[in-house]
């Protein structure tokens, strides 16, 4: 299992890669309303980013579920591996 602080490392460069900006608070809380640029494309491009960095693939049911940045963590904690 990796840990979430690990995780959320790496989410840092993938937000700044998707939006362009350093300036968000990567958090288990973290939500599409929090950040003003997070539409439905940016969301494609951070699970994508995601899925390449971590090893793991989403199934539909769990992108459903995904309400959080959180949700998400869990998901790449339990499945995903680190990047070399």
């Amino acid at each position: 299992m990796i840990a979430e602080d690990r995780i959320h490392a790496v989410l840092v460069d993938i937000f700044s890669d998707v939006f362009l900006r350093d300036d968000i608070v990567i958090s288990n809380a973290l939500s599409a309303r929090d950040v003003e640029e997070w539409d439905s494309f940016k969301h494609i491009e951070i699970i994508m980013a995601s899925e390449a960095a971590f090893g793991v693939k989403f199934t539909s049911a769990e992108l459903d579920r995904l309400s959080t940045l959180g949700d998400m963590v869990k998901i790449i904690a339990e499945r995903g591996k680190l990047p070399d």
